[in-house]
C-alpha cells in the first residue's frame, strides 16, 4: 500500500478534516471521545482518491488532534464506500462522565430508530449524514 504521508491531496483533505473531526467532541469532553464517519457513493470515493486516501486523510487530522485512533474503510457496502476514524484514547476521570453521556445519546438515538418508537427521535448530535454533507462541502472547498 502506498503512503499518503505527502500526498498534497491527502494534506489539503486532512486540514480541511481537522474543523470536522474536533466539532464531534462533545462540549465539556476535553477533546476526547471523537467519532467521524461519511458514507460516499462507491464512484465519488474513487473520484477523492480512493478509500486509503481518505482514511490516511482522517488518520492524519485526528493525528493533529492528538487522537488515538482506529479507522475503517470499506467500498461496496449497501451503504456505499463508508470511511471512518475514532479517537480510542483513555478518557481521563474528569471527562469520562461527559464522553458516556454522549455515548448513551447516540445508542438511545439508535435504538429509537431500530425499534420504530412513536415521536420524535431523541437529538443525535453528528449524524452520519451530517458527517457526510459536511465533509462533502468541506472537501470541495479545499479544492481537493
Amino acid at each position: 500500500m502506498p503512503s499518503y504521508a505527502k500526498d498534497p491531496s491527502c494534506t489539503a483533505m486532512a486540514e480541511a478534516l481537522v474543523p470536522l473531526l474536533r466539532r464531534t467532541c462533545h462540549e465539556g469532553a476535553g477533546g476526547y471521545g471523537g467519532y467521524y464517519q461519511v458514507n460516499l457513493e462507491d464512484e465519488e470515493a474513487v473520484g477523492l482518491g480512493g478509500v486509503e486516501l481518505i482514511r490516511a486523510a482522517m488518520r492524519k487530522a485526528a493525528k493533529q488532534l492528538g487522537w488515538k485512533v482506529v479507522t475503517f474503510g470499506w467500498i461496496g457496502t449497501r451503504h456505499g464506500t463508508m470511511v471512518g476514524v475514532q479517537d480510542k484514547r483513555e478518557v481521563p476521570a474528569e471527562y469520562r462522565a461527559v464522553v458516556d453521556e454522549a455515548m448513551n445519546d447516540k445508542v438511545r438515538a439508535a435504538l429509537h430508530k431500530v425499534w420504530g418508537e412513536p415521536g420524535p427521535a431523541p437529538v443525535q448530535r453528528g449524524s452520519v449524514t451530517l458527517m457526510t454533507q459536511e465533509f462533502r462541502a468541506a472537501v470541495a472547498e479545499s479544492g481537493t
